[in-house]
């Protein structure tokens, strides 16, 4: 976990160059996946208790796995668990043995690893030996949710790292699963929009500017949904974006819909929303003062922000959306 994490856009523009496969391997793929799945699922309940629920373990995890896809300056680490140790904390500060595998000489230096499996030998590489430490320090903080935010805080040491393993375990709990990877286009293909790509466009209104996100124009009041299962983290006003809504995701990405008529009524801030749930609706609010609307024609402007576990940063959501635009009118044959 103390390895951190790095730069990305490759990694996720990829999926939406892939070329379409054949039914057969669009089957087999699904299949790998939900096994996969299932192994992490395994894991995780295999190491929690009364204590240390599941969906903490699998938050850690997933956070972990998140920013080894978008940073150079750590390895990706290719097993059912994602969670790396640094020799540090594994075997030691003075350890001299920076791969120590004993149980004995680890605990004489005061290292964390542990045999989590019973076969007396105390490996990095082993995912029971992984999670087994990873539960045995977190429950070393007591139960419940204060005692888990300062154990990824002593940790981490980063207020960002520490809320978005919160996002990703509010998510597990709620819905009882880690297969929340599903997406949805934020408008809903039979309404009357338009889009392109304007990424990097210039913005005069409040200083010199990029655009970073992808303006979707629409009709006033026509829908706005969540295009991913995430927590709303922010919504209100703010003078360029007008009436908006921040919701952040499981795999440490911040989703931003802008320039709203009004929210969809009963929403606030902390709640959990599913892919495809409504959350607002189309204006044309902002640049301006609380209330301000009119001055630009009505659409929605939605940006997505990576965590990359030290800086967050916007990137162009055109290809995504072109991408949840296609698989959302292939679910409506």
């Amino acid at each position: 976990m103390k390895y951190r994490i790095a730069w990305m856009m490759t990694a996720i523009f990829i999926l939406g160059f892939m070329p379409v496969a054949d039914a057969s391997a669009e089957e087999d793929t699904t299949s790998t996946k939900e096994q996969l799945l299932q192994k992490r699922m395994d894991y995780y309940v295999q190491h929690e208790n009364i204590l240390l629920p599941w969906y903490y373990l699998a938050a850690v995890d997933q956070y972990e796995r998140n920013i080894q896809e978008v940073r150079k300056d750590i390895p990706k680490r290719e097993s059912i668990i994602a969670i790396q140790f640094s020799d540090e904390f594994w075997s030691g500060i003075l350890n001299p043995a920076e791969n120590d595998t004993s149980p004995v000489s680890i605990a004489y230096f005061n290292g964390s690893g542990m045999d989590g499996n019973g076969d007396g030998i105390a490996d990095r590489s082993d995912d029971s030996d992984i999670l087994f430490t990873l539960a045995k320090y977190l429950r070393q903080y007591g139960y419940g949710e204060d005692n888990f935010k300062l154990a990824l805080w002593d940790y981490y040491k980063n207020e960002l790292s520490v809320n978005q393993i919160l996002v990703i375990a509010k998510l597990y709990e709620k819905f009882g699963t880690i297969d929340l990877d599903g997406h949805t286009f934020p408008l809903s293909i039979r309404a009357d929009y338009s889009y392109r790509g304007t990424w990097g466009a210039n913005r005069g209104w409040g200083g010199r500017r990029i655009h970073e996100g992808t303006d979707i124009f629409a009709p006033y009041n026509t829908p706005v949904y969540s295009t991913s299962y995430g927590v709303i983290e922010v919504m209100g006003w703010n003078q360029f974006g007008g009436w908006r809504v921040g919701i952040r995701d499981n795999h440490n990405s911040y989703h931003y819909y802008a320039h709203l008529a009004y929210f969809q009524k009963g929403l606030k801030e902390g709640d959990i929303v599913e892919a495809g749930q409504v959350i607002g609706y189309v204006g044309s609010t902002g640049y301006g003062k609380e209330g301000t609307a009119g001055k630009f024609p009505p659409h929605l402007h939605y940006g997505i922000y990576k965590f990359n576990g030290r800086t967050e940063w916007a990137f162009d959501p055109y290809p995504a959306l072109t991408r949840w635009e296609k698989e959302a009118r292939q679910r409506k044959q």
